[in-house]
């Protein structure tokens, strides 16, 4: 089994496309094509990780954050993040980060704390704009059935949890449950010479490079005319934090009691509590004060989140609790989720749980 195919089923998992712009993912060192010999995953790639990797025979590393965040311009070794590269380096090692684009999927960081804390009715809080497209193209009519079902079968029609599509009687392509993705018939073309159809399908904006292969395979033209457009509508199953409720309300001490207790945090940090209950939960894990306003919007009653400052505590103003659990705690859960991902992917290969502790922040 080469690099390559395992980092194919993280894509799957969480494709790299809806990672953050900011970000930095994907295969940061390495050669995708060297055969795996095992995968370690952990939270952090660390010196010592590295060594970790070494020690049980694994080449790849399989990391939530990405060792390389910002350019590196030399590697002498005087930085943990340049001695950590240039080991993997001499140890033909490869590094794979996932971080942001497994922040925004739906089954992904957020979801992992939400089924922590035993919430349920989980809805994406900031769902992603910009992640859904629309493609529309003319084909003879004699030709549509054909490159319709080539298109769906490529995932056009596909967003999200949604069935492909389906064939009425008279052979028009249909959709379940999803009024942005229906085919429809248009007039025939002006300059054509035999009928057309208009087709016009959705698809998820990681799949635009394959859609459109796929168009050009199977369209009987060798000049395809067609137009993709970016669709502003939010993708429901796309998006950063999660919001979810425990079904009946708990007092907030009591409930941030458990919350201490289930993320195995060592300190929460949190704004004042009053004589408020909780049911409606936002969560975000690693840095989410940017989702504070959001949290407020959707009726949280609390934001489970990290690194929160001073200044962020007043922006609660009494209508939301905010809670800071820790950084390291808020994603401790995400290393443990995908080994058990990518060990039901690749059964009899070698996934490994790191062992190393990677958390730099200590607790009196």
């Amino acid at each position: 089994m080469r690099i390559k195919d395992i980092i194919a089923h993280l894509e799957d998992l969480a494709p790299l496309a809806y990672a953050e712009d900011f970000d930095n993912v994907g295969l940061l060192v390495g050669n995708e094509n060297a055969e795996a010999t095992g995968v370690l995953v952990t939270l952090d790639t660390l010196e010592s990780v590295v060594d970790e990797a070494i020690a049980k025979d694994c080449n790849l590393i399989v990391s939530f954050h990405p060792i390389i965040f910002k350019g590196l311009k030399r590697l002498t070794g005087k930085s943990y993040v340049e001695r950590t590269v240039s080991k993997a380096i001499k140890n033909d090692i490869a590094i794979f980060a996932i971080h942001t684009a497994l922040d925004n999927a739906i089954n992904g960081v957020n979801s992992i704390i939400c089924d922590q804390l035993g919430l349920k009715n989980k809805q994406i809080l900031m769902p992603q704009k910009g992640s859904i497209k629309k493609l529309t193209t003319y084909v003879p009519t004699k030709d549509a059935d054909n490159l319709r079902q080539a298109l769906f079968d490529a995932g056009a029609g596909n967003i999200g949890n949604y069935d492909n599509c389906s064939f009425n009687t008279e052979g028009f392509g249909t959709f379940k449950g999803n009024e942005d993705s229906n085919p429809t018939i248009g007039e025939k073309g002006q300059f054509q010479t035999e009928p057309e159809t208009k087709i016009t399908v959705t698809f998820s904006r990681h799949l635009e490079g394959k859609i459109l292969q796929t168009l050009f395979k199977s369209h009987p033209y060798e000049e395809v005319a067609y137009e993709v457009i970016t669709l502003d509508n939010s993708n429901q199953n796309i998006g950063m934090g999660m919001v979810g409720e425990l079904g009946t309300g708990v007092p907030a001490r009591e409930f941030l009691q458990t919350v201490k207790e289930k993320m195995k945090s060592g300190c929460v940090r949190h704004s004042e509590l009053g004589d408020k209950t909780v049911n409606k939960v936002a969560v975000l894990g690693g840095s989410g004060a940017f989702a504070i306003p959001s949290a407020k919007a959707n009726g949280a009653d609390i934001l489970i989140t990290a690194d929160l400052k001073y200044h962020d505590f007043f922006s609660a103003e009494q209508d939301i609790i905010v809670a800071d659990i820790g950084h390291y705690e808020s994603e401790q859960y995400t290393k443990t989720f995908l080994v058990d991902y990518l060990s039901k992917k690749i059964p009899n290969f070698a996934v490994v749980l790191s062992s190393t502790n990677t958390n730099p922040v200590k607790y009196l």
